[in-house]
């Protein structure tokens, strides 16, 4: 019998105890024979759930599809003109380099048990998926779905995250030293931290909630991107040459291509077809809506003519912002975390750069840095029991914290990484390969 701890301690529950047991043995001393004792039935094994794995698959595929070609063309429509096949590159280089140490390493050191360290990194045991079969289940009787699906779903956040990264950079770092610095940075920072949170780590036992990578993703790639930026320093003509985006036709696409991604991303988090998937899908919907007109109507006033650059960074802003809370909070906060995150994003992407003089190519910092911690403190603020029963311990201290490290961690790691892959390949091209191009001069091709 399983009694409830808070009766325990109480003289109720021994004298009810001690009553039962005089009924049991009163029982038995009636019994002319004994009876046989029936054995137990054996809890039936958790099997596969088929419905869930389903929406698994299709949201893996979903969030895939934000990198390559979402980000891809959202980014390098930003660019110039000569700079677009190598910001193109970087995204779908990414995807490759990514899959790949994610499948040796990654995946172990964030979500397998790192014994004595497991409050801070994974352990050895999943290297190159080891242990790992068809038949084996994540969660299992909770979500049951393959191991190989949670898996290749979280790489899709893995290759997303390092992605934005770029965007800081954008048009002056030599793919040599993208590559090696993507590599390290995937392992050192991005892997303790998705540990740390979803992983079993310090951050999550501690109540910190990220639903979909508030965290883990935007917080993480925006403050690396920014010390990515200082550290490179700005691009050759910043401030006295025209950057201005070469196609925003293929940045709209790329907007358009994220925001329907980000399906996945969110409700897919839920790791099953359930309300809370369909929660988190709507409120992806409102917020993502709501940022872009704030942004849109922010810019409007302030600069007299809503652009199309406004209106997307808006979006994507507003999918930042909602991506920890999506599931914790209802519609309504939703639709709040959408404005702030619409007007604060439009302000730091435009006023707070220009402010302080860094060359944040295109704002991964002051959308995802900024946008993240805005979502993971309203998270705190508006998390709605209701929705999701986790939500009745959320708190904006507990969220702080949790921000707080992320920040320490990703900008000292990568700080130490960028140095170290200057030493050895260096970072930047030459002046003259930046002014002709990193197209032609990093990859041998130019766009027509």
């Amino acid at each position: 019998m399983n009694i409830p701890s808070t009766l325990k301690t109480t003289g109720r529950a021994a004298a009810s105890l001690a009553l039962v047991a005089m009924s049991t043995v009163a029982a038995i001393a009636q019994e002319a024979a004994p009876a046989a004792t029936a054995a137990a039935p054996a809890a039936p094994a958790p099997a596969l759930d088929t419905g869930n794995t389903a929406w698994m698959l299709t949201s893996t595929a979903l969030v895939l599809m934000m990198t390559i070609p979402g980000l891809a063309l959202f980014y390098g429509g930003m660019v110039r003109k000569k700079n677009v096949l190598a910001t193109i590159m970087q995204s779908f280089a990414i995807t490759c380099l990514v899959t790949v140490l994610w499948f040796m390493f990654g995946y172990s050191l964030a979500f397998s048990d790192g014994g004595a360290t497991n409050a801070y990194i994974g352990g050895f045991t999943k290297f190159f998926h080891h242990g790992i079969t068809t038949a084996t289940l994540w969660a299992p009787g909770v979500a049951n779905i393959p191991e190989f699906v949670f898996s290749m779903f979280q790489m899709t956040f893995a290759i997303i995250t390092p992605a934005l990264i770029a965007g800081a950079f954008a048009e002056r770092m030599k793919f040599s030293a993208l590559l090696i610095f993507m590599g390290l940075w995937l392992v050192f920072v991005y892997a303790p931290i998705a540990h740390w949170v979803w992983g079993g780590g310090f951050l999550g036992s501690a109540g910190v909630l990220d639903f979909a990578g508030g965290t883990v993703v935007h917080i993480n790639a925006g403050v690396a991107g920014l010390v990515c930026a200082l550290v490179l320093g700005k691009r050759e003509g910043y401030g006295t040459t025209n950057m201005a985006p070469h196609n925003l036709v293929y940045s709209v696409i790329g907007a358009s291509l994220l925001w329907v991604g980000w399906f996945g991303f969110n409700a897919g988090s839920e790791l099953a077809a359930d309300g809370l998937a369909g929660a988190a899908m709507m409120n992806t919907q409102v917020a993502t809506a709501a940022a872009a007109l704030a942004w849109m109507f922010a810019e409007w006033i302030v600069a007299k003519k809503p652009s199309v650059l406004g209106i997307i960074s808006g979006a994507v802003a507003g999918l930042v912002a909602v991506t920890p809370a999506s599931g914790f909070v209802n519609p309504t906060g939703a639709f709040i975390v959408g404005i702030i995150a619409g007007v604060v994003c439009y302000l730091s992407a435009v006023k707070l750069k220009h402010a302080f003089g860094y060359d944040d190519s295109l704002d991964a910092f002051g959308v995802h840095g900024v946008g993240g911690v805005i979502g993971a403190l309203l998270t705190g603020a508006l998390a709605d029991p209701a929705i999701n029963a986790l939500g009745k311990d959320a708190s904006v201290g507990k969220q702080l914290y949790g921000i707080v490290f992320t920040i320490l961690w990703t900008a000292i790691a990568t700080f130490v990484i960028l140095y170290i892959v200057k030493a050895l390949v260096g970072l930047r091209p030459s002046t003259q390969e930046e002014v002709e191009g990193l197209d032609v001069t990093q990859h041998g091709e130019v766009v027509p």
